[in-house]
């Protein structure tokens, strides 16, 4: 099989950004007295985690180490919450196991740190369809960078044109974009007219109950 398919994680394969959203919303405002909206902190919400604190207190607020800590802890506060609701989005079991037997590589390409994205493979027992993930760890640049698809399609041996991104956020569909790469959007925390400039999107869609591996193995 000559195609693949390389999955965001968090809004994309889990309906769990609210939980990440509320998180760093307190974590900035009543931890670290950013004073940000919702709407504000929502900007936010891509990248690496140190990249986000970057984006919102400077270069020279925190240390790594301060940084590490503060994504660690912002992490955990996120699981705490979610746990009780972790469940894969509608038609993502069955979708997964059709394309696995299909025999298409799959990766997930995310900018998570692994410890979110062992939480969710483990506790869902997912992680055999996946032969490579990309984490926060892996890559110097995040998306809007095409570093993370540009490192799953290369571990997987598969040409780029070749991949197809599964995304809910428009920085990760730039992301894609800017890979050569085609996506598929989940509307689950963004609209889809927020989507409008891209022009690498063939579906949207709310879950993965309409689709199917083999229609989108172009």
């Amino acid at each position: 099989m000559d195609k693949a398919f390389l999955f965001d994680l968090n809004g994309t394969m889990i309906d769990d950004m609210q939980f990440h959203l509320r998180a760093w919303y307190h974590i900035l405002n009543d931890d670290l007295g950013a004073n940000l909206g919702w709407d504000e902190t929502k900007s936010h919400m891509y990248g690496k985690n140190s990249e986000l604190l970057i984006r919102i207190f400077g270069e020279d607020r925190f240390t790594t180490e301060e940084m590490d800590h503060l994504s660690l802890e912002k992490e955990k506060r996120y699981q705490q919450e979610y746990k009780p609701h972790l469940q894969l989005i509608p038609g993502l079991q069955q979708f997964l196991e059709k394309a696995y037997a299909m025999g298409i590589p799959m990766a997930i390409g995310s900018a998570a740190i692994m410890f979110n994205i062992d939480f969710v493979l483990d506790n869902l027992n997912i992680r055999k369809y996946f032969k490579t993930i990309v984490s926060a760890d892996d890559v110097t640049i995040s998306k809007p960078h095409p570093e993370t698809y540009l490192k799953c399609a290369q571990l997987l041996g598969v040409e780029a044109a070749n991949c197809l991104v599964f995304e809910d956020a428009p920085k990760g569909v730039e992301a894609a974009k800017n890979a050569g790469m085609a996506a598929v959007v989940l509307t689950t925390m963004h609209e889809q007219e927020e989507f409008a400039v891209y022009n690498n999107i063939i579906r949207y869609t709310k879950d993965y109950t309409q689709l199917s591996p083999a229609d989108l193995v172009w």
